[in-house]
């Protein structure tokens, strides 16, 4: 059978979702992966909706594994997180027909980055906000964010070491919400580069503190020129929200 899985994990201590090659680097699939193997007693392969760089957080990332075990999987989720640990819980375990698969038939992805405004690092926001010390102009940034939408190339807003065999992408929205010294940046796209919504919102962010202008971050998407665009964000302020189907 296939079980779906929607999983929420805290990124800090984890180096990304993805599986990597060096033994001192523990992902969120790795977890994943151990804790199945001790509630069925075989080794499973956990495909992802898609791969969180190191540091950032998930409240709805989607995957899938094969499995032939006796546990309905409408409840496989209270055996897993008994295994799991304490930062990386499954929210919801259900069955799908063989044909889903978690990356191949994602249509759309949800993305949150958080940020607040003080001249203190506040413990209880820092974990999984970033402090930007001074408020943004949020009117200039929300007009220029109306430019990301749409189909783009955004091979400028891609970090070097991103392997995407296109830059184009499609964004379905890019919505700014300000509540006292908390700004969200919430987007919602087709697909995302390496890093794209972190160099994104640095952009807009340095369009807010008037050290760039709508007109550059057109020329950026015109002609690809990463210079123009603001430094990329920490991945802490980071969170996958959703994935639809």
């Amino acid at each position: 059978m296939r079980v779906k899985l929607t999983v929420c994990y805290d990124g800090t201590n984890y180096s990304g979702w993805q599986v990597q090659p060096q033994p001192e680097c523990i992902t969120v699939q790795q977890v994943l992966e151990d804790a199945i193997e001790q509630v069925i007693g075989k080794k499973v392969r956990v495909t992802g909706s898609g791969r969180t760089d190191a540091g950032v957080h998930a409240k709805g990332q989607v995957a899938h594994f094969d499995c032939d075990c006796s546990i309905p999987p409408e409840r496989f989720y209270r055996a897993l997180n008994i295994q799991l640990p304490p930062d990386v819980k499954v929210i919801k375990s259900e069955g799908v027909d063989q044909t889903f698969h978690a990356c191949n038939n994602a249509k759309k992805k949800t993305y949150c980055y958080s940020c607040y405004v003080s001249d203190v690092d506040l413990p209880l926001k820092d974990r999984y906000s970033v402090n930007i010390e001074r408020m943004p102009d949020i009117d200039k940034m929300r007009e220029c964010a109306s430019l990301f939408v749409g189909e783009h190339d955004f091979k400028c807003f891609n970090a070097s070491k991103g392997g995407a065999k296109t830059t184009v992408r499609t964004i379905y929205s890019l919505d700014i919400v300000q509540d006292d010294i908390d700004i969200k940046f919430i987007v919602c796209g087709n697909g995302f580069l390496y890093n794209m919504v972190r160099i994104m919102v640095g952009t807009l962010l340095k369009v807010g503190y008037g050290k760039a202008t709508k007109q550059d971050i057109l020329t950026m998407l015109e002609s690809g020129k990463r210079e123009l665009g603001g430094k990329t964000l920490l991945a802490k302020g980071l969170c996958l929200e959703k994935v639809d189907y």
